[in-house]
């Protein structure tokens, strides 16, 4: 593909999501720049509510990255303060309270979060399948554990066990010791190809586990110099929020 293609066509991606009501895909932001007002409903607090949230955060955090402005809000009248700490730890930007807010802010688009078989507001309705844990484990490591969330669609169901948390555990040291050995590198630009990959897939009704599956890719690809491989790994973080910098400077 010409540079002037790869151009254009980056130019008119978007960040399209299947609504649950239809199970057709429709723009997260129909409106250029244009207000999105996303509300998170939670249905008390769980592992599930938690991933709904995670959800959320996932679709600010695209957005944003797209130049879209976000409003978000969560609707939820229980166990406010375990939702917000569990949210906290798991690196969840605090989301406004949205059980009084009003529309009228201009928004042209509202994404309603929603656990699967539970609320049915009104408007595209983004659906969370289930999390098959009741409570949140207390011995994870907050960020192992948001990584085990984003390692399945979010329409798949999905089973926390030690040996997920483990997994997810392992893969966080060894891809932040490896981002700290890369950034003693000389700095080299993403390519175009692999930059175009990663918003492919999240703008891709948010498949987050394909842009996991690129980072694995870029981790050993041949002839990918290291500064480059650094500078992808930063930037899918601003969607991944894996703090993946958190070693730099770091004696190895």
């Amino acid at each position: 593909m010409a540079a002037d293609d790869r151009a254009a066509a980056y130019a008119r991606s978007v960040l399209r999501i299947i609504d649950a009501r239809t199970g057709e895909p429709v723009d997260a932001a129909p409106a250029r720049r244009g207000l999105t007002r996303i509300e998170a409903h939670t249905d008390g607090f769980d592992v599930t509510a938690l991933r709904v949230l995670l959800v959320a955060d996932l679709l600010v955090r695209a957005l944003e990255l797209g130049g879209t402005p976000v409003w978000a809000l969560l609707d939820e009248h229980r166990q406010q303060a375990e939702l917000r700490a569990g949210a906290a730890a798991l690196g969840i930007r605090p989301f406004e309270d949205g059980r009084d807010a009003a529309s009228g802010l201009g928004e042209t688009q509202v994404l309603h979060v929603v656990r699967e078989g539970g609320a049915e507001p009104d408007g595209v309705r983004v659906a969370v399948a289930p999390v098959h844990a009741q409570a949140p484990p207390e011995e994870a490591d907050p960020v192992a554990l948001r990584l085990a969330l984003l390692s399945r669609r979010r329409s798949v169901p999905e089973r926390l066990d030690s040996t997920a948390l483990g997994e997810a555990h392992d893969t966080l040291v060894r891809w932040r010791r490896a981002v700290a050995a890369w950034a003693q590198q000389p700095s080299r630009p993403i390519p175009d190809e692999v930059r175009a990959e990663l918003r492919t897939a999240w703008e891709d009704d948010l498949d987050v586990p394909g842009v996991l599956g690129i980072l694995r890719w870029v981790e050993t690809a041949p002839d990918l110099p290291d500064g480059a491989r650094f500078e992808t790994y930063a930037y899918a973080d601003r969607l991944l929020g894996l703090d993946l910098t958190r070693d730099l400077g770091t004696p190895g």
